[in-house]
């Protein structure tokens, strides 16, 4: 068992490697010490002697190599987080859809993509919405995808304690939930509106025609580059006249995309036109 962990700069630079090569995930010298302590707990929980010893073994093990990138990434989320963009996606987007797909008389089923998942809160929290205000004769179809295999368990299981469901307003609790132990589980109907799978954003998904995208407080964590290639990946997978929602804090300012800037009065976000 490893007691303690400490990278030299020859294994720091292994790892930064690989996990850039791998997720995209850019480690700075100012974050190194979060991967070194939950490198250091990794190592822990795998039993393994050394650093090196455990970077032959992600480097071989495919498998390995997921449990490992769970463990580094952060996964904080929330229900209704950052509510002005829920705002701009029940006054604007959804109008919007609505109106563009009527005139293109194509299926009146709405498709989002929730990219960074975590455990749920973000799908959930949309699915719930939709439930509320799309006419009856609308149907939506969510996708909700994480690398994390870990929060995709919690996420698919819906079981949420008490502390979790802060922010969720009354009515819906009481309609979408089901009180249990400790906590609440999520309405089996909401559920099932909802498709978790895993995903590495670094790769192309093969999905397409997405009217929302959601990827929200995911592509701080890489550099340009890879936020430049995942916003490439993302315009392929969505539909035209599509919306982008990214975290409030992030921007495609300067990045070279082909998504256009839009400011609602509720929240700001973007749109693929064409």
């Amino acid at each position: 068992m490893v007691d303690s962990v400490f990278l030299n700069d020859a294994d720091y630079e292994q790892y930064r490697a690989l996990i850039y090569a791998e997720s995209g995930i850019t480690f700075t010298p100012a974050n190194r010490s979060i991967l070194e302590s939950r490198l250091k707990e990794r190592l822990r929980e795998k039993g393994a002697d050394s650093v090196k010893t455990y970077f032959a073994t992600i480097s071989t093990n495919k498998e390995e190599l997921k449990g490992f990138l769970d463990a580094i990434t952060t996964n904080l989320t929330r229900f209704f987080r950052n509510q002005a963009q829920f705002d701009a996606l029940e006054k604007h987007v959804i109008p919007e859809l609505i109106n563009n797909i009527k005139k293109g008389g194509t299926s009146n089923t709405i498709r989002i993509w929730s990219a960074g998942c975590s455990t749920g809160e973000e799908p959930y929290t949309i699915a719930m919405l939709l439930n509320e205000i799309l006419p009856p004769s609308w149907k939506f179809e969510i996708t909700a995808s994480d690398i994390s295999l870990k929060c995709l368990m919690t996420a698919k299981e819906g079981f949420y304690a008490n502390s979790r469901i802060e922010g969720v307003p009354d009515n819906y609790l009481k309609k979408y939930f089901e009180k249990v132990d400790s906590g609440y589980k999520i309405n089996p109907d909401i559920q099932a509106k909802i498709k978790f799978d895993y995903h590495n954003l670094k790769n192309d998904s093969g999905l397409r025609s997405f009217d929302v995208v959601f990827c929200r407080n995911v592509i701080i964590y890489f550099d340009e580059a890879a936020q430049t290639a995942v916003m490439g990946r993302f315009w392929d997978a969505m539909a035209p006249k599509s919306f982008l929602f990214i975290g409030h804090s992030e921007s495609l300012f300067g990045m070279n995309t082909k998504f256009e800037f839009l400011k609602t009065e509720w929240a700001t976000l973007y749109r693929k036109f064409i």
